[in-house]
C-alpha cells in the first residue's frame, strides 16, 4: 500500500502535463520507466538474497499441518477444489473481487475524474491518491488490531464494506462541488475503509478455509481482485468517457451493494474451530506466542 501511495504522488511530478512539447513529455515518461526499472530489479535481488525460504515457526495453523504431511499427500489442485466447494469462501471471492475490484478502478481513474471537474489539478490529484492510500494504510492498521482484539471477522468485514459503500456514495455526490479540500476529506474517507478492507479478506479468508492453506486461498483473492479490476476500470472508464465521473461510480456503488449481499450471506461459523488431527500433537500456544 506504501508503494501504491508513492505511485500516485510521483508520477504527477515526474511527468508534468506538457501537451505543446511532446518529446519532453516522452524524455520525462522514460524517465519514470528507467527508475521503475532499476527499483524493481533492486528489490528481486534482495528478494533472492535476504528472504529465508520459510519463517522458524509456522505463521498459522494451516501452515503447521502442511508442515506435519509428507509433499506427496499435499496436492495443490485438490486444495483449489476443496475451496470451490467451500461455498462461504465462494461469496467471499466475489464480494472480495467486487471491493477490491471496485478500489482498483477508483485508482486508475481518480486522475480523470479529478481533472474532468478541476482542470490543471493533476499534481493534487496525484496528492489525493496519496492520501487515499496512506489513510488506507491506516484503516488496516486499526482493523487489523480490532479483529485480533474482538475475532468478530465477518462483522467487521461487513461494517467496512457498508462503510465503504457510504463513501463512495458521499465521495462520488461531493465530487462536483468545487472545493478540492472537500475531496481530499472525502476520498481520504474513502480510502480508509476501502483500503482497509483488503487485509480484512485475506484473515476472513484464512479463517473460513482452514486447514487450507492460506497462500492458495489469497491467491485465489488476489486472481478475482484482477479479474473484476479489469472489467471494472473498462466499464467505468467507458461511463466516465461519454458521461461523467458520477455515472462510473455510481456504477460500481450498484456492484458494492452486490458485495454487500454477498458478505452478509457468508455463514460465520469458522472452520478454525474444527481443528484437524495433525495439529493436535502441536503446542498451538508455543508456535503462536513464538510466531
Amino acid at each position: 500500500q506504501l508503494g501504491t501511495a508513492i505511485g500516485f504522488l510521483l508520477p504527477p511530478v515526474l511527468v508534468p502535463n506538457t501537451p505543446n512539447d511532446i518529446d519532453l513529455m516522452a524524455h520525462n515518461i522514460s524517465i519514470m520507466f528507467y527508475g521503475t526499472a532499476i527499483v524493481s530489479t533492486l528489490l528481486f535481488f534482495l528478494t533472492g538474497v535476504v528472504f529465508e525460504e520459510k519463517p522458524k515457526y509456522p505463521p498459522s495453523h494451516s501452515q503447521a499441518v502442511l508442515q506435519t504431511m509428507p509433499p506427496e499427500d499435499y496436492s495443490y489442485k485438490q486444495s483449489i477444489i476443496n475451496l470451490f466447494k467451500n461455498t462461504p469462501f465462494v461469496l467471499l471471492l466475489i464480494s472480495y473481487g467486487i471491493m477490491t475490484g471496485a478500489f482498483y478502478s477508483v485508482s486508475t481513474l481518480l486522475n480523470q475524474m479529478i481533472v474532468t471537474h478541476y482542470e490543471g489539478e493533476e499534481v493534487n490529484a496525484g496528492r489525493i491518491g496519496l492520501t487515499l492510500v496512506v489513510a488506507g494504510m491506516v484503516g488496516s492498521i486499526i482493523c487489523g488490531l480490532w479483529l485480533d482484539y474482538t475475532k468478530t471477522y465477518k462483522q467487521t468485514t461487513l461494517i467496512v464494506y457498508i462503510l465503504s459503500f457510504i463513501g463512495l456514495l458521499v465521495f462520488t455526490f461531493t465530487l462536483d462541488l468545487g472545493y478540492l479540500i472537500v475531496v481530499f476529506v472525502t476520498g481520504g474517507v474513502l480510502g480508509f475503509f476501502m483500503t482497509g478492507y483488503l487485509p480484512l479478506g485475506f484473515e476472513f479468508a484464512v479463517e473460513i478455509t482452514y486447514p487450507e492453506s492460506e497462500g492458495t486461498s489469497s491467491g485465489l483473492l488476489n486472481a478475482s481482485a484482477q479479474i473484476f479490476g479489469i472489467v471494472f476500470t473498462l466499464v467505468q472508464g467507458k461511463l466516465t468517457t461519454d458521461y461523467n465521473p458520477c455515472a462510473g461510480n455510481l456504477f460500481l456503488c450498484a456492484w458494492i451493494f452486490v458485495g454487500i449481499i454477498l458478505t452478509a450471506l457468508i455463514k460465520s461459523d469458522l472452520r478454525r474451530h474444527n481443528v484437524n488431527s495433525g495439529i493436535m500433537n502441536l503446542d498451538v500456544k508455543a508456535v503462536s506466542d513464538d510466531s
